[in-house]
């Protein structure tokens, strides 16, 4: 039956790419970045999947005013298998980061078919994924073949900036949609071979620096106090702090040790000859889910402390800390768990590979769900053009995911 299956959808392929194309022309960029969301593209979806069997398709939407209409979508779509109560969870995400710098190939929103690939900003992130997970069941709903387990496909908002309007808030407002025994594949992280499968992720901390001292003309600093030269003392210290107290090892990860970048700047200097008084500085961490993230904020905050007593003039500098996004890293998915046996067993059969199991830098909604003790796992055929200039899909990555999607639920 798999064998049926993966030639019915080899048979799809040119529809799979014209969807995809579809797809990545409606920008589905977050309030957060200055766009409208998610609500074009979900009605998009909405339209292709319109008569497609599903035995039920649901449609949740998260208040946003910021958003057109009002609201952040996701859609669910159940395609009910021989076992109705056994269930997988096939879950993607509708939104898209900013096109950025950088585009040769073509323009982020036009998207053009080349070379076996599909460029446009969202391609392969996510929505090769999206596609792949449509045209699993497709192929089956063609066939007339009911899987061994339901299949639900959920197409959420908000991956981007968070999950406040998507995963997190349907888990928050409607957790009768979760059981305790659901599997739940997440295919937003992976490899090229795809024999990666992420059942572990590190705690995520996003921290702004805002430093505020007096502007000055640069030829007479004592009349002031330079910002960004506090802010410089403060970013060194802090980083070599930082990656020398939180110095462990875990090789189930890549890389294997905790994470500390200095990212975004900003200061209103508009002139070679400002002391600027204010300067900003940004932060991204990713820490090994042994370290409490409590303390890591409690040491920035000192570290500050010490930085602001050495640069002391009245009542400046001040200093203060933000946390721009903070998620606490949850236990593992267990190795041996269903999902992870079926998974490595559907990429043998597939494609003849052993896969291995470990862990990422990166937060994925996985997260969310393994705090509710519900075993998720991370996979996907990925070239790893996410958030690049030229991202692209490849076809034949789309088209073989969708293989491994649908035996997950025919095994």
């Amino acid at each position: 039956m798999i064998e049926e299956v993966s030639k019915e959808i080899e048979r799809l392929r040119d529809e799979m790419v014209q969807t995809l194309v579809e797809l990545i022309k409606i920008p589905a960029l977050s309030p957060d970045y200055g766009g409208e969301g998610e609500y074009d593209k979900a009605q998009k979806l909405l339209e292709i999947i319109k008569d497609w069997p599903f035995d039920k398709v649901e449609v949740y939407e998260a208040p946003d005013p910021r958003a057109k209409n009002g609201v952040r979508p996701s859609i669910i779509a159940y395609y009910y298998g021989q076992e109705r109560d056994k269930r997988l969870w096939i879950i993607t995400h509708l939104d898209v980061v900013p096109p950025g710098e950088g585009w040769t190939v073509t323009e982020p929103f036009k998207p053009i078919v080349k070379d076996g690939k599909v460029y446009g900003r969202g391609s392969e992130d996510n929505g090769q994924s999206l596609v792949a997970s449509l045209y699993a069941v497709k192929a089956m709903m063609n066939l007339g073949i009911r899987p061994k387990r339901t299949i639900i496909l959920a197409f959420v908002s908000d991956e981007e900036t968070g999950s406040k309007y998507g995963v997190e808030w349907l888990i928050k407002n409607h957790p009768e949609l979760f059981k305790k025994d659901d599997l739940i594949l997440v295919p937003d992280g992976g490899n090229s071979e795809g024999t990666f499968i992420e059942v572990a992720e590190k705690s995520i901390l996003w921290f702004k620096l805002k430093v505020k001292g007096k502007q000055v003309h640069a030829s007479m600093p004592d009349k002031g106090l330079n910002a960004h030269r506090v802010a410089l003392d403060l970013a060194y210290h802090l980083d070599k702090f930082l990656h020398e107290k939180y110095d462990k090892r875990d090789e189930l990860f890549d890389p294997p040790e905790s994470t500390f970048e200095p990212t975004m700047v900003k200061n209103p200097a508009s002139s070679p000859n400002i002391a600027p008084g204010e300067h900003e500085l940004v932060f991204d961490c990713r820490v090994l889910p042994e370290y409490n993230l409590d303390e890591v904020l409690e040491d920035v905050k000192r570290i500050a402390d010490e930085v602001r007593e050495r640069y002391k003039k009245d009542d400046l500098p001040r200093i203060e800390v933000e946390i721009l996004q903070r998620l606490d890293a949850p236990k593992p998915t267990d190795p041996n768990s269903e999902i992870v046996k079926l998974l490595k067993e559907a990429i043998k059969r597939l494609r003849g590979k052993e896969a291995k199991v470990g862990g990422i830098g990166g937060g994925t909604f996985a997260a969310f769900f393994r705090k509710l003790g519900i075993p998720a796992v991370v996979w996907a055929t990925l070239d790893e053009m996410a958030h690049q200039p030229n991202e692209y899909a490849k076809i034949d990555n789309m088209v073989e995911d969708a293989k491994v999607m649908a035996a997950l639920a025919l095994l």
